[in-house]
């Protein structure tokens, strides 16, 4: 029986592709014994038992603020490397699977150290610090985007996209869940989403933007979880209909289009489904990575990208008018987007890891 590690934490952008790729893997090869590594004090710590799968904690830290906190997050490093090495001799996985997020580091170590070949997984097109720390000794690093590629290095890495890709490929319009929301599945449908959290700096300026935009368009606005305020914002406009959540997989089916961040598993379903789309990337995130994520998808014409330094209610709703409501532009931007898209992806990666298992190149 084959066993595979897989090791991801810190946020839903390393969790989500991780449980795709086990959810895909067990679908192909029930057989296989996966079980995961992660952070004891980060999401995956529940997320990941609820969905069914044996965790194994670690404690670690990212290489980040004042100089002492390094020097801490060093120790804790050499802390979480030992545990996970310790899980690797009892477990002996024919595979370790890396997605990102600095618990990927001691695990990768460990599995090194033991001779035990490890896989990468990048989702961003800016490389991981993590991923970057133990990418030379990787047996193969599977990429998303070009720019972290060409990084890598064609040697080394292999451009198969995000697993999540995958999942989303296969949805189905869900018409129940459309009515659970109060929609028209008449009416062409735009789904506005800043992140599970929301973003309150845009749902300032939403009502304005919304209330130039055509009311011809069917808006659902998931203002956040954060941001429960704005719920009754907007009454008073008969086609915006505000929810604090959306379960997108359920929605994707129904939608034409969608305004949200450059999330790197929301790129990967969008590109997966053909879903046009208007891109505000967060200018909070490490690097600047949404921002490269974006502009991946608009130098191929499959996206339209507004810079939050640049959003206003009018540059809001002309973008929204610009992307939705010309038919041409946006079966130019489904086509473009579809072009873009690895709706294989989970299965492109377990044939590779597969492959690594057997001692076979890529």
């Amino acid at each position: 029986m084959k066993k595979i590690c897989i090791v991801t934490g810190g946020t839903g952008g390393h969790i989500y592709p991780a449980l795709a790729l086990a959810q895909i893997w067990k679908e192909q090869e029930p057989d296989t014994d996966i079980f995961f590594i992660g952070n004891d004090d980060r999401m995956e710590a529940q997320i990941v038992p609820a969905a069914g799968y044996r965790f194994l904690p670690v404690h670690a830290s990212g290489l980040a603020g004042s100089f002492v906190n390094k020097i801490k997050a060093v120790f804790k490093m050499f802390k979480a490397r030992s545990k996970a090495k310790k899980y690797l001799k009892e477990e002996k996985p024919d595979l370790v699977i890396g997605f990102g997020g600095y618990v990927t580091a001691p695990a990768a170590m460990a599995a090194s150290s033991l001779g035990i070949p490890f896989m990468l997984h990048e989702q961003n097109s800016v490389i991981g610090k993590a991923n970057k720390l133990v990418a030379s000794k990787a047996a193969g690093i599977v990429t998303c985007y070009d720019k972290a590629q060409k990084e890598f290095g064609d040697k080394k890495a292999c451009l198969l996209g995000n697993p999540r890709a995958s999942l989303a490929a296969r949805v189905k319009k869900d018409e129940a869940y459309f009515k659970e929301l109060n929609l028209d599945p008449s009416l062409p449908t735009i789904l506005i989403v800043m992140g599970s959290l929301g973003s309150s700096s845009i749902n300032k300026l939403m009502k304005e933007a919304l209330s130039k935009v055509d009311p011809s368009l069917q808006i659902v606005y998931a203002c956040g979880k954060d941001n429960a305020d704005a719920l009754h914002s907007f009454d008073e406009f008969k086609n915006v209909h505000t929810v604090p959540y959306v379960d997108a997989l359920r929605l994707y089916g129904m939608l034409d289009g969608m305004v949200c961040r450059a999330g790197a598993t929301t790129l990967a379903e969008l590109t997966a489904l053909g879903i046009p789309a208007v891109i505000i990337p967060s200018p909070y995130v490490a690097e600047n990575h949404q921002y490269y994520n974006a502009k991946m998808l608009v130098d191929e014409d499959a996206a339209i990208m507004l810079e939050e330094k640049d959003l206003n209610a009018d540059s809001l709703s002309k973008a929204i008018e610009t992307a939705f409501l010309d038919e041409n532009k946006r079966q130019s931007l489904k086509a473009d987007a579809l072009k873009a898209g690895n709706p294989h992806a989970a299965q492109d990666m377990i044939a590779w890891a597969n492959s690594i298992i057997s001692g076979q190149e890529k």
